[in-house]
């Protein structure tokens, strides 16, 4: 079964601010096996126009992805995020198995 994927490119007004929904998001992440594979970092953007901060995780498939972010844990992590970040945010199915 394919792995599900949170892709999200976000700018972030106030990281102080942000840094609570980063330490909300552990459980809810926690809960449904979540695994960053791309957290920020370094990168050079080649084509197009992206946000400052990438960010890519892996759930073991794709309805895990869905339910995470359907969770009320999770929506309740977001809720402090939304004021302070502006953001694009996709769940994909993976590639094979």
């Amino acid at each position: 079964m394919p792995k599900g994927y949170w892709v999200a490119h976000v700018d972030v007004d106030d990281m102080d601010r942000y840094k609570d929904y980063v330490a909300a998001n552990a459980a809810p992440f926690a809960e449904f096996g979540a695994r960053f594979l791309v957290r920020g970092g370094q990168k050079e953007v080649r084509e197009g126009q992206t946000r400052a901060r990438t960010v890519v995780i892996e759930f073991r498939d794709y309805a895990t992805a869905k339910a995470c972010y359907d969770s009320v844990s999770y929506q309740d992590a977001k809720a402090l995020r939304d004021p302070v970040s502006t953001g694009d945010m996709e769940i994909i199915e993976g590639y094979g198995s």
